[in-house]
């Protein structure tokens, strides 16, 4: 009976071991450029993925954050989606309280509308930005302050 469990143990290993040996931990994109803009706080590494143009408006975008990283307030005059694909991450509008996002969230950041985004202090956080950009650039604020980023519920 014994060696009927160990052969049945050894058979079920074999088979999840060839189920995961064809899947790996790799990103679908490249993490990208750590930015060097003084648009941010932290470690945050961008990946163009494609630039709006006259055939094709959306501006695509893959960013990473390192924990703790986050961009200053800032405009989209055409709006905004996150699909965020990686951790834990914050989201606020300018007057609303803070959102706790995370992997497999979409965020709808609405066009004109004051907002910052950027990884919980303790987790990383990725996601791919859709930016139409036929309305104009994204319009960068103020930082966000400490105590602005602490304020989480």
């Amino acid at each position: 009976m014994r060696t009927k469990l160990r052969i049945i143990a050894f058979a079920v290993s074999l088979l999840f071991a060839s189920q995961f040996q064809g899947q790996t931990m790799e990103p679908t994109f490249p993490k990208g450029e750590l930015s060097t803009t003084k648009n941010h706080t932290g470690n945050i590494w961008l990946s163009e993925l494609n630039v709006g143009d006259s055939s094709f408006d959306p501006s695509i975008a893959q960013a990473v954050y390192g924990a703790g990283a986050k961009l200053d307030r800032h405009i989209h005059p055409g709006g905004q989606v996150l699909l965020i694909t990686e951790g834990t991450g914050y989201y606020q509008e300018k007057g609303k309280p803070i959102q706790i996002v995370h992997k497999g969230d979409v965020i709808k950041c609405p066009a004109g509308v004051e907002h910052w985004h950027g990884a919980s202090s303790n987790s990383s956080f990725a996601y791919i930005a859709v930016t139409p950009t036929q309305k104009g650039k994204t319009i960068w604020l103020k930082p966000v302050t400490d105590e602005e980023y602490n304020g989480v519920k």
